[in-house]
């Protein structure tokens, strides 16, 4: 069942809810909307648990104001749905931007209502470099990203698509050209400036000071072959926030639900239906292959 929340700024957001047991907020990646999530829906929801997709704003079926792409009134548009469904122990499951404003949300708002985070290819803790941060996109790459959204949005996606999902993955036919032509479809439905808007805070926002406040059990799904947020973002997070573990993925890229299917869906099942490990503060993170 779909229907729209009004935001504080009266901004309205399109939000799926199927099933019902344990909440599942999925919270999706830049410029995709909650539909590349379906299969987990289709799984998830005959084993019981209530799968709730949010549109952020500017993307999907939800409005795209001018204005207001920051992590904080993105993570304050996830807080205003949690309360208005009433949301109690859901499990926030955050991929790639929608990972980075999850993170937002639990130092911001207490992981008010909260009880387990899980973050794949997480755009965190900081998407583009910095003087004491080599890692990611340069600010250069990322502003010629901007500016092929602005020049030709299309083309845009569809180059941005090519580094979606492993290189190895796609030798083995593992999706069809039907199938990454329905991902591009999903990037147009998107507005072009919340496609913009959102690109820069990317580029200019910090996760570094908000994981120390992650106190509930998060599980990292990280792809080795990810070359939008790589291998080294899952290292640098596993290692900042007290109680996480990080399950790798050999044969992905960004697309991890989509380059080992069977792979993601039964670590994410793991995840949510027994405790997993956790990080131990002596002995350091624990890493799953």
């Amino acid at each position: 069942m779909g229907h729209y929340i009004k935001m504080e700024d009266n901004a309205k957001l399109y939000v799926e809810d199927i099933g019902s047991g344990t909440p599942l907020i999925f919270m999706h990646g830049w410029p995709l909307n909650h539909k590349m999530f379906e299969y987990q829906f289709t799984m998830l929801s005959r084993r019981g648990y209530r799968c709730i997709g949010i549109d952020q704003r500017g993307f999907g079926r939800s409005d795209a104001p001018a204005s207001g792409y920051s992590y904080d009134r993105m993570a304050d548009d996830l807080r205003t749905v949690i309360d208005h469904l009433d949301l109690q122990d859901a499990v926030l499951i955050g991929f790639s931007v929608g990972g980075a404003i999850s993170i937002r949300y639990m130092a911001r708002h207490h992981a008010h209502r909260i009880s387990k985070l899980a973050l794949i290819g997480a755009a965190a803790p900081v998407f583009t470099q910095r003087l004491d941060y080599p890692y990611g996109m340069t600010n250069k790459e990322m502003n010629d990203q901007i500016q092929a959204v602005i020049t030709d949005r299309p083309k845009m996606l569809r180059d941005f698509g090519k580094q979606f999902l492993a290189h190895k993955a796609n030798l083995f036919n593992a999706v069809s050209n039907d199938f990454t032509d329905w991902l591009h479809q999903l990037g147009l439905e998107a507005s072009a400036w919340g496609t913009v808007r959102v690109a820069e805070s990317l580029r200019d926002e910090d996760l570094r000071t908000d994981l120390e406040h992650i106190r509930c059990s998060v599980t990292i799904f990280q792809g080795l072959q990810d070359k939008i947020c790589p291998p080294d973002f899952g290292q640098l997070l596993v290692k900042a926030i007290p109680k996480s573990t990080l399950v790798q993925f050999e044969d992905s890229g960004h697309g991890i639900m989509f380059d080992e299917p069977q792979k993601f869906n039964d670590e994410l099942i793991s995840f949510l239906e027994k405790s997993r490990p956790v990080r131990d503060a002596v002995k350091g993170p624990t890493i799953l292959i």
